[in-house]
């Protein structure tokens, strides 16, 4: 199974562009969708697209609004957690996990938050559960 990986505005090009290098079909955030979107109007309609979220930006799994959205559209994120590193670190790490990614993507259901390493490395942050337990939280 092929994914699209959609790539969060905070990344920049050079994400894209090394992840299409190595063969992954890939969205930019800007083709899509305006800069000024709030993350939580676009998380939902990527999740209804099926699409894979990669971004660096780590207070989306801290945010209220920005889980309940990850929650509602079933979204699948990755998150790339090894603090202000180049752009190209950056880029570089998604494509070291991209096989690391594409396997957690099979095992764990959405929706989901996990960490990627600077190694490729990918670890869960929030599970399906935890999601949905805030999700009905708020419909209560």
């Amino acid at each position: 199974m092929s994914y699209i990986f959609f790539i969060d505005r905070c990344l920049g090009k050079k994400v894209a562009e090394s992840l299409r290098n190595a063969r992954a079909l890939v969205e930019i955030h800007d083709d899509s969708f305006s800069q000024d979107l709030p993350d939580e109007d676009w998380l939902r309609i990527v999740g209804d697209r099926d699409w894979i979220v990669l971004t660096k930006d780590k207070n989306i799994a801290r945010r209220s609004l920005e889980l309940l959205a990850v929650a509602q559209g079933n979204v699948r994120l990755f998150a790339f957690v090894d603090g202000d590193v180049s752009g190209a670190k950056v880029a570089q790490a998604f494509v070291n996990a991209l096989e690391n990614m594409q396997r957690f993507i099979r095992g764990n259901p959405a929706p989901f938050i996990a960490k990627v390493h600077q190694s490729g490395l990918v670890m869960p942050c929030k599970n399906q559960k935890e999601l949905l337990k805030l999700l009905s939280k708020t419909r209560s």
